[in-house]
């Protein structure tokens, strides 16, 4: 029971153990080490240049400029990036989503021969590092003619063996006789999937969908090989790019950080919620 439904109940106020002040305690140093550098790379994102180096350090500078971001906007397609960003991560978030519940479901509703080994090989992804897939990922997508061009950025990245995993353990908490149930009233394993199966998913789907997104938006490397054409880049990117063309230049760096955030964190605040839910809703909480 949380603190506020305790003392709705009891109407009295919950007290102050010590172990309820040692989690306040972790959680305040935990906000502290996450927000401080967020706080430095905004604050030096609006020094002038010349004061990023000075010594000692200062958090604020002798004026507040948005000179860095403009110089930001002018080195570079920033509109045509964050464009490229935003939709090669919402089709690789939708195409995940659909495809690793798919691939889930069969794991945890059907029986077929080589389960347990196909399976096992979908685990065995989670322990291989994606760099070590770069080399032949490339070597198909020049093959495909997909290089330069939106498919070759997201294809690649649509199959998430951790991503099926979890959809496995939610999977198996489903109640069994909702699906019986169906089949009893005539109903084929395809509707099943979509019309009881999915949208008592919701919540671990928000989860899955969320850090899809977040993962796809913040990947430099796959996008950095594949993509040559400046308009072709997304936006981490494009703003490496631009950051080594120009050579070191602090405020404008710290700029670029916080545009390539500042979407995140929109929509970590606005799906927050679904993603705590998704995680609770996971069945990793006992394992």
């Amino acid at each position: 029971m949380s603190a506020a439904a305790w003392e709705a109940a009891t109407g009295r106020r919950p007290r102050w153990t010590p172990g309820r002040v040692g989690m306040l305690v972790v959680a305040l140093v935990l906000v502290v080490v996450w927000v401080v550098p967020i706080a430095w790379a905004l604050a030096t994102s609006l020094k002038p240049e010349g004061e990023t180096t000075k010594t000692p350090l200062e958090w604020i500078g002798s004026t507040l400029t948005l000179d860095a971001y403009r110089q930001v906007w002018k080195s570079g397609d920033l509109g045509q990036w964050m464009f490229n960003s935003a939709y090669i991560s919402v089709v690789t978030t939708l195409l995940t989503v659909v495809l690793c519940a798919m691939a889930a479901y069969g794991f945890a509703r059907t029986d077929f021969r080589g389960k347990r080994i196909l399976y096992g090989l979908v685990l065995a992804g989670i322990m291989v590092p994606p760099q070590v897939l770069i080399a032949p990922l490339f070597a198909e997508m020049v093959s495909l003619g997909l290089v330069d061009t939106y498919w070759g950025v997201i294809l690649p990245q649509v199959a998430v063996p951790a991503m099926v995993f979890i959809l496995v353990k939610f999977f198996d908490g489903v109640p069994r006789e909702l699906e019986e149930a169906a089949f009893v009233d005539g109903a084929g394993r395809w509707r099943v999937f979509w019309t009881i199966v999915m949208p008592l998913s919701r919540p671990i789907l928000a989860a899955v969908a969320i850090f899809t997104f977040i993962s796809t938006w913040n990947n430099f490397l796959w996008p950095f090989l594949v993509t040559t054409d400046p308009g072709g880049m997304t936006l981490p990117v494009g703003l490496v790019n631009v950051q080594s063309s120009y050579g070191v230049r602090y405020a404008q760096m710290m700029a670029s950080v916080v545009i390539a955030g500042l979407p995140l964190l929109v929509v970590f605040a606005l799906f927050q919620r679904q993603i705590v839910r998704g995680i609770a809703h996971t069945g990793l909480a006992g394992q």
